[in-house]
C-alpha cells in the first residue's frame, strides 16, 4: 500500500472533555456524572427523539419537561363542541370521528386549528415545500399543461384563420386555460398541512390530539397529555420527521404544540448532557443529568428570542427547581446589567439558587463586543470559545496541528462599564446529535453557543458531586471556585478567555476543600463610582491620574440564618500587580457595605490596552483565591499627527493563524469616515482575514459604531473599504488572521481618516419651512463636497384603533403571585399597492434585555385574519411584502405593573413603506439657485478648516410619491463626500470572497451617510373646475321640485316595494337617474332573494335595463368621445353629462347581460329537473346575451373590473370554463377574494378536471380564512 491507515480516529476531539478535566473527573467519580442535577436548556427547543436524549445513566427520563415559552406553538382551543353521531366538526371544516375508546365524562371537546408551517423550522419548511411540490403538484400539473397546449395547437391547426365570433371565444377559452395553468405554476405556494386540534378532559387529566391524518380519522392519531405528566411525544409525518409534544393550559382553552425552531437547541442539549448507553464515547459532558427543555426561540421570528419567552422560561426554571440554566443566546445591549429581563434572571440566581451560564457572544475579535446577558450581567457566567489542537484535528480536519487558541469570532470584554465580561472559556465546537427532521444523525456546530453548554455540563458534574457528598453551595461559591481554578492560556488576553479554561476536576476539589468557608453563602456586590469596574478608554481619561471609590456590599443568599450574618467577619488583603494602581492593603469586612479608594495613574503607560485587577483575599485562606475582584482596563490610544494626513500605515506585517493585532487611536475631531486599504504581499497563497473596528459610546450598543468585514485576500490581492466614525472618540482597529487560515502571511494595510462634518447629523426637514440650509465643514484635509440626498421610504404613523389590557394565564405568574399583564394595541392600515413594509414601534425598538418592559411582539393579519408575519424589538430584521388591501397589526407588550402598560395605550406605530423607486432630492450651492431651481450643486473643493453651504428646497408636489399625505414622513440618506469610498462602495482588486461570520455584525454605518427625514405637509388642493353655466334660470319652486325628486330617487333603494318609484315615474317618466336607481335596486334585491324569487325578478330587471338604454343617446355619447376638443360654451356641462351617461350605459349593459345569463342558467336548471332539451326561449335569450356582450366591447374592455362579473356569467352560459375562471381569478385578485368566491373557483377547477388545483385551493381555505387571530 502507498499509505498507512490510522485506525484510531481521535473521537475525543469531536465533543471535547479532556481539555476541561471533565473526562478525568468522570473517570475518577463515575457516579458524579450529572446525576441528581437538572439543566434547563433555554434555546430553540430540544428534539426528544434525537439520539442521546432518551435516558440518563441511571435510567431516568432524560427530558423532564419540554416547554414552548414563546407562544409560537399556541393554539386557541376555546371553542367547545359536542359530538353528533360520534362526530364533531373541526375548525378546518373536516368531520372528526371520535374513537369509542376515548373517555370524556363531559362529552365536550375543545377544538382549534394550526398550520403546520407555523411549527416548522425554516430549513424543514423549505424541504417539505420542495418535496410536496415535486410529489403532489408537478407531475399532475405538467400533464394538465401539456394537455392544454395540445388542445390549443389542435384548434389552431384546424382553424388557420379565426373569423367567427363563436370560434374566437372558443380559442379565447382554450388560451385562458393555458394562461391559468401557467400562472398557477408561477405563483404556486404551498399552504402546508393544516391540522385540526382537539382537547378534552378524561375525568383525570387533560388530553390532546392533533389530526395529523388530515382526514378526521382521530383513531390513527396519538393522544397525549402535557409532556411533564408522561413524557409522550409523536411525529407529524414520516416525511418531515418532526417530533412534537404538547402542553395544555387554561382549562383546555390553550393547546401548546411544542416543536423546534431550529437544530441549535438539540445540539446544545447534547453537548451538555447526551447519553449513549451503547457508545459512551459520544456522551455529552454530564450524561447523568436531566434536561428541562424550554423553547425561547420564536418560530415566527426565525428563532429570535423574546422578552416574553425568557420571562416565562425563568418562571418554569424556578417552578421546576432546575439547578442550572444554559443560555446560548444573546444580543448587543445599549447598557449593561439592567432591564426587566436581566432583573428576572438575576432574581432567579440571587434568590432561587439557580446557576445561569451563557454564551459571551460571537462578535469578536474587537474588545467590548460581549453580548447580553452573557457578558453584561453580574449574575450570569459568561463563557468564551476556545479551540484545542484535538478539536482542530477531529472536528475541522486541519492539515496542521496548531496551538490551542481562542476562536477569532469569540466576543471579547471588557463590558462598557468595566466588568471583565468573559468569566471563563470552554471548547467552542462539537460534533453531536441534531434533531431528526434534519435527516442527519449529527452535525458540527461552533460558537460560544457550544462553549457555554460545555462549561454548563462541566458545572453539572461539579454539582452532581457536591450533592452526592452533601456539600452545600451557592451560585456565588460555584462561580468563585470556577474562576479561581481555571487554566490560564498563554498569550490570550483576559478579555478573551476570562479567568481561563474551565477545569472541572480542580474546581470540584477547590469547592470541597473550602466548603466551610464563611463567604460560601455570600456574593460581593462591587461597584466603582456606579460601574462594575474601571474602564478608561478616552484620551481625556488616560492623560491624568484618577481617584475611584470602590464599594463592597456582602449580600447573603436567601434563607440564611440571622446568626450567620451576625457572626460574619472577614479580614481581607487587597492586592494588585500593576505599579500604576495604588490600593490600600487591607479591608475589614462585616455584614454591611464597606468602601475604599484606589488611584489609577496611566500616564507612563505605552500605547495599547492594559489590564489589571484589585483582588481581595481572605488573610486566613489566601489559597482559596480572590473573594472578589475589581477589574481595571486602561486603553492608551495613539494620537494621530496632522503631518501624516491623519493616516496610519503598517508595512510588511506578518500574521500567523489566529493572530490578532489591535491598534487604538483617537479619531481626529471632525473626522466622519475612515478608509481602509489592505494588500497581500504573499504571491503563493490566499489567506482569510477579519477587519474589525469599534468605538464605544455611552448608552449605545457597540453595533451602532462597528465595522466588520470577513474577507479572503488572494495572492497579491488588494481591497479597500470605508466606514463611518465618530470624531474625538477612541477607535479600536483590529486586523486578525482567521484561526483556521494556515501558514504565515505578510500584508500591508493602512487606515486614513476623512471628514466632511455637517452642522447636524440628522436632517429633519418640514415641507412648510421653505429652503433648508446645511453647513458642511472640512476639518482634516482638502475634501470635495458633493452632496446627494436620496429618499427610499415613506413612513406612515398610526394610532391604535383599539386597546385591551388584561391579566395573563397561569404560565405568566412570577414567584410570590406576581401576575403579569398584557396590553394589546390594534392598528389598522391600508396598502394602496403592493410594496415592502417594515413595522416599527419607535418607543420600544432596539431594546430587549435592557428594556424596562418585558417585551414587544407584533403580529400582522390581512382583512380575513390570515397571519402574514411577525416582528419584535429589532424592526430592521422584519420586512415583508404586502399586496394591496386592508391589514390589521396587533402589538403586545407585557409587564407585571398595569400602570406602566397604561402609559402605552396611545403609542404610535410606524409603517415604513419602501418606495417603488428612490427619489433624488435636488441640492443647490446658493439660496437663489434653490429658489428658482437653477444651477444644482455639483462639486465644491473645501480646504482644511473651511465650510460650504448646501441648500435644499421643498420637494415639488409632482415628485412626491402618489398617496403621500399630511403627517407622513419620507426618509432616506444624505451624503456629502465625493468618490466611491466616501459613498460606501467597496473596491477590490483580485478576488475578495465574503464568508458568513459566526455572529451578527454591523457591516458599518454608511461612510459619510446621515439620516434624512422629510415631513409632509398638506397636499395641494385640486384645481377648481368652474361649473357650467345654467342654460336658463329656474324658479325656486322648480329647484325645490327637482330636489324633492332627487331625494325620493335616493330613497328608492332603502324602501321596500315599488310605490315610491311609481310615484316619481308618473311625474318624470323619462328621467334617466330614476330608472337607473330602480334597476340597481332590483339587481341588488336579486342577490339577496331566494333562487325562486330571483328567477321571477329577472324579466323585470331586463325590462328596466332596456328602458335605461332607450333613454341614453348612444350616438351622442360616441360622438362626444370621438371629439378631440369641444369649443362650445357649455362644453364642461356636456362633458359631465356624457361621462355620466357612459357610466350608466356600461353599468346597464352589465346588469342586463347578467340578468339574461341568470335567466338562461335558471331555465337550464329547470330543464335538467324535467330532463327536457333547450327551449326557444333559451336560444332567444342567448342571442340577446351575445348582442350585449359584443355591444359592451364597443365602450369598455371586457376584462375591465366593472365588466368582469358579466364576463364571468357570459362564459358560464357558453360553457367556456377557461374564460370564466380566468375572469374570476382576475376579479378576486383585484378585490381580495372571500371564502365563497374561492369555493366557486374550486367548483370550476373540478369542472375542468383539474382536481390537483381544486385540492390545492381547498388546502388554502383554512389558512386564508381562519376563525380567529392566532394568539401571541
Amino acid at each position: 500500500m502507498a499509505s498507512t491507515v490510522d485506525k484510531e480516529f481521535p473521537v475525543a476531539g469531536l465533543l471535547p472533555k479532556r481539555e476541561t478535566g471533565a473526562a478525568s473527573f468522570v473517570t475518577k467519580y463515575p457516579e458524579y456524572d450529572g446525576r441528581g442535577v437538572t439543566i434547563a436548556i433555554l434555546d430553540t427547543g430540544v428534539d426528544p427523539g434525537a439520539p442521546g436524549l432518551q435516558v440518563t445513566t441511571d435510567g431516568q427520563p432524560k427530558l423532564v419537561d419540554i416547554i414552548d415559552a414563546t407562544g409560537s406553538g399556541d393554539v386557541n382551543t376555546s371553542a367547545v363542541v359536542e359530538p353528533k353521531d360520534g362526530e364533531i366538526t373541526g375548525l378546518t371544516g373536516r368531520k372528526l370521528k371520535i374513537p369509542t375508546s376515548w373517555q370524556n365524562p363531559t362529552n365536550k371537546y375543545h377544538v382549534g386549528v394550526k398550520n403546520a408551517y407555523e411549527l416548522y423550522p425554516k430549513g424543514l419548511k423549505e424541504r417539505i415545500q420542495k418535496e410536496r411540490r415535486e410529489k403532489h403538484w408537478d407531475p399532475v400539473h405538467r400533464g394538465a399543461l401539456a394537455e392544454a397546449n395540445r388542445k390549443l395547437d389542435a384548434f389552431d391547426g384546424s382553424h388557420p384563420s379565426v373569423t367567427k365570433q363563436e370560434d374566437k371565444l372558443l380559442r379565447d377559452d382554450l388560451s385562458a386555460k393555458l394562461d391559468i395553468l401557467q400562472n398557477a405554476d408561477k405563483k404556486y405556494s404551498d399552504p402546508g398541512p393544516v391540522y385540526d386540534c382537539v382537547v378534552f378532559n378524561d375525568g383525570q387529566t387533560w388530553r390532546a390530539v392533533v389530526d395529523t391524518s388530515e382526514s378526521g380519522d382521530l383513531a390513527t392519531c396519538v393522544v397525549m397529555t402535557s409532556y411533564r405528566e408522561s413524557q409522550q411525544y409523536a411525529t407529524f409525518t414520516c416525511s418531515d420527521m418532526l417530533n412534537y409534544s404538547v402542553n395544555i393550559y387554561d382549562d383546555g382553552n390553550i393547546l401548546s404544540i411544542v416543536t423546534n425552531a431550529g437544530a441549535h437547541g438539540t445540539h446544545v442539549a447534547c453537548i451538555a448532557a447526551a447519553h449513549f448507553p451503547d457508545n459512551p464515547e459520544k456522551n455529552g459532558i454530564a450524561p447523568g443529568a436531566q434536561i428541562l427543555a424550554i423553547k425561547i426561540g420564536d418560530s415566527r421570528l426565525g428563532s429570535m428570542e423574546t422578552g416574553s419567552s425568557l420571562v416565562r422560561a425563568m418562571i418554569a426554571v424556578i417552578e421546576q427547581k432546575a439547578d442550572l440554566v444554559n443560555f446560548s443566546y444573546g444580543e448587543a445591549s445599549n447598557w449593561p446589567n439592567s432591564g426587566r429581563v436581566c432583573d428576572i434572571i438575576s432574581e432567579a440566581v440571587n434568590k432561587h439558587n439557580v446557576i445561569f451560564v451563557s454564551s459571551a457572544g460571537n462578535n469578536g475579535p474587537a474588545m467590548s463586543t460581549v453580548g447580553c446577558p452573557g457578558g453584561t450581567t453580574t449574575s450570569v457566567i459568561g463563557v468564551g470559545a476556545y479551540v484545542s489542537p484535538e478539536m482542530m484535528t477531529a472536528e475541522y480536519s486541519l492539515r496542521e496541528k496548531l496551538p490551542g487558541m481562542a476562536f477569532t469570532w469569540s466576543s471579547r470584554g471588557p463590558c462598557v462599564d468595566g466588568s471583565l465580561g468573559v468569566s471563563i472559556c470552554a471548547p467552542g465546537g462539537a460534533i453531536t446529535s441534531v434533531p431528526n427532521w434534519t435527516l442527519r444523525g449529527s452535525q458540527l456546530m461552533n460558537g460560544t453557543s457550544m462553549s457555554s453548554p460545555n462549561a454548563c455540563g462541566g458545572i453539572g458534574l461539579v454539582l452532581s458531586g457536591l450533592k452526592a457528598e452533601g456539600i452545600p453551595y451557592t451560585p456565588f461559591s460555584i462561580r468563585r471556585g470556577l474562576e479561581n481554578t481555571a487554566l490560564r492560556i498563554e498569550k490570550l488576553l483576559n478579555f478573551t478567555q476570562g479567568y481561563g479554561l474551565i477545569q472541572v476536576d480542580k474546581a470540584f476539589d477547590h469547592i470541597m476543600q473550602h466548603a466551610d468557608c464563611p463567604a460560601r453563602n455570600l456574593r460581593f456586590h462591587v461597584m466603582c463610582n456606579g460601574s462594575r469596574g474601571i474602564y478608561l478608554r478616552e484620551t481625556n481619561n488616560v492623560n491624568k491620574p484618577s481617584e475611584h471609590t470602590v464599594t463592597v456590599d456582602p449580600i447573603y443568599a436567601e434563607d440564611i440564618a440571622p446568626q450567620e450574618k451576625i457572626a460574619f467577619n472577614l479580614h481581607a488583603c487587597l492586592t494588585t500587580e500593576a505599579p500604576w494602581v495604588e490600593v490600600p492593603s487591607y479591608l475589614d469586612m462585616m455584614n454591611t457595605m464597606r468602601s475604599f479608594s484606589l488611584r489609577v495613574d496611566p500616564r507612563g503607560l505605552p500605547e495599547g490596552v492594559h489590564y489589571t485587577e484589585v483582588c481581595a483575599y481572605d488573610v486566613q485562606r489566601p489559597q482559596k483565591g480572590p473573594l472578589f475582584r475589581v477589574p481595571i482596563t486602561v486603553v492608551k490610544p495613539r494620537v494621530l499627527n496632522p503631518d501624516t494626513q491623519y493616516s496610519v500605515e503598517w508595512n510588511e506585517s506578518e500574521f500567523k493563524p489566529g493572530q490578532t493585532k489591535r491598534t487604538f487611536m483617537t479619531v481626529p475631531p471632525g473626522a466622519t469616515w475612515a478608509e481602509v486599504s489592505m494588500a497581500s504581499l504573499d504571491k503563493d497563497q490566499a489567506s482569510k482575514f477579519v477587519i474589525h473596528a469599534v468605538q464605544v459610546q455611552h448608552q449605545s450598543a457597540y453595533r451602532n459604531n462597528e465595522f466588520y468585514k470577513f474577507l479572503s485576500l488572494q495572492e497579491l490581492g488588494h481591497v479597500q473599504h470605508s466606514f463611518s466614525v465618530v470624531g474625538g472618540l477612541t477607535l479600536e482597529f483590529v486586523v486578525a488572521k482567521w484561526w483556521a487560515s494556515l501558514g504565515k502571511t505578510k500584508i500591508r494595510y493602512t487606515i486614513a481618516f476623512h471628514g466632511l462634518a455637517p452642522n447636524q447629523r440628522t436632517i429633519q426637514m418640514h415641507a412648510a419651512n421653505g429652503i433648508y440650509r446645511i453647513n458642511v465643514r472640512s476639518n482634516l484635509r482638502v475634501e470635495d463636497l458633493c452632496p446627494s440626498v436620496t429618499i427610499k421610504n415613506c413612513v406612515q404613523p398610526l394610532r391604535p384603533n383599539d386597546c385591551k389590557l388584561r391579566p395573563l394565564g397561569s404560565r405568566d405568574v412570577l414567584p410570590n403571585g406576581r401576575q403579569i399583564y398584557e396590553i394589546v394595541l390594534t392598528y389598522n392600515f391600508h396598502q394602496s399597492k403592493t410594496s415592502e413594509i417594515t413595522p416599527n414601534c419607535p418607543l420600544l425598538s432596539n431594546l430587549l434585555y435592557e428594556s424596562e418592559y418585558e417585551s414587544q411582539i407584533w403580529l400582522l393579519f390581512d382583512g380575513n385574519k390570515q397571519y402574514m408575519g411577525a416582528g419584535d424589538a429589532y424592526p430592521s430584521q422584519y420586512t415583508m411584502k404586502l399586496d394591496k388591501g386592508d391589514y390589521t397589526l396587533r402589538l403586545q407588550v407585557r409587564h407585571e405593573k398595569k400602570e406602566l402598560l397604561e402609559k402605552l395605550k396611545d403609542m404610535v406605530m410606524l409603517i415604513d413603506q419602501k418606495l417603488s423607486s428612490s427619489l433624488t432630492v435636488d441640492t443647490y450651492p446658493t439660496v437663489a439657485g434653490a429658489l428658482i431651481g437653477k444651477s444644482k450643486f455639483t462639486t465644491m473643493s473645501l480646504q482644511p478648516g473651511t465650510s460650504g453651504s448646501v441648500f435644499i428646497p421643498p420637494i415639488p408636489d409632482d415628485k412626491l410619491p402618489k398617496g403621500a399625505s399630511l403627517g407622513q414622513m419620507l426618509t432616506g440618506i444624505a451624503t456629502y463626500g465625493k468618490g466611491e469610498l466616501a459613498k460606501g462602495v467597496s473596491i477590490k482588486r483580485g478576488n475578495e470572497a465574503g464568508c458568513e461570520a459566526m455572529g451578527r455584525h454591523n457591516q458599518g454605518c454608511g461612510p459619510d451617510s446621515y439620516p434624512f427625514i422629510y415631513v409632509l405637509t398638506q397636499t395641494p388642493h385640486k384645481p377648481h373646475t368652474p361649473k357650467a353655466e345654467k342654460p336658463k334660470e329656474k324658479t325656486k319652486e322648480d329647484e325645490f321640485q327637482e330636489a324633492l325628486r332627487d331625494l325620493k330617487i335616493n330613497w328608492i333603494s332603502k324602501l321596500e316595494g315599488d310605490s315610491l318609484f311609481e310615484e316619481v315615474n308618473e311625474k318624470y317618466p323619462d328621467h334617466l337617474p330614476l330608472h337607473v336607481a330602480q334597476m340597481n335596486t332590483k339587481e341588488s334585491n336579486k342577490v339577496r332573494n331566494s333562487k325562486k324569487d330571483r328567477s321571477k325578478i329577472l324579466p323585470e330587471i331586463i325590462q328596466l335595463a332596456d328602458k335605461v338604454l332607450s333613454l341614453i343617446d348612444q350616438s351622442a355619447v360616441a360622438s362626444h368621445i370621438a371629439t378631440k376638443h369641444d369649443t362650445r360654451p357649455d362644453a364642461l356641462a356636456i362633458k359631465a353629462d356624457m361621462d355620466k351617461q357612459k357610466i350608466y350605459l356600461i353599468n346597464t349593459m352589465c346588469v342586463k347581460g347578467s340578468a339574461l345569463a341568470d335567466r338562461i342558467l335558471s331555465l337550464r336548471a329547470e330543464a335538467d329537473k324535467e330532463l327536457s332539451s333547450s327551449s326557444d326561449e333559451e336560444n332567444s335569450l342567448i342571442q340577446q346575451l351575445d348582442e350585449v356582450f359584443y355591444d359592451i366591447q364597443k365602450w369598455v374592455d371586457i376584462e375591465d373590473k366593472k365588466v368582469l362579473p358579466f364576463t364571468i356569467k357570459h362564459a358560464q352560459v357558453h360553457g367556456h370554463n377557461g374564460r370564466r375562471l380566468k375572469s374570476m381569478l382576475k376579479l378576486y385578485d383585484e378585490t381580495r377574494s372571500t371564502k365563497d368566491q374561492d369555493r366557486k373557483c374550486i367548483e370550476v377547477y373540478k369542472t375542468l378536471g383539474w382536481d390537483h388545483m381544486a385540492r390545492h385551493a381547498e388546502n388554502w381555505l383554512p389558512v386564508k380564512f381562519p376563525p380567529n387571530y392566532i394568539p401571541f
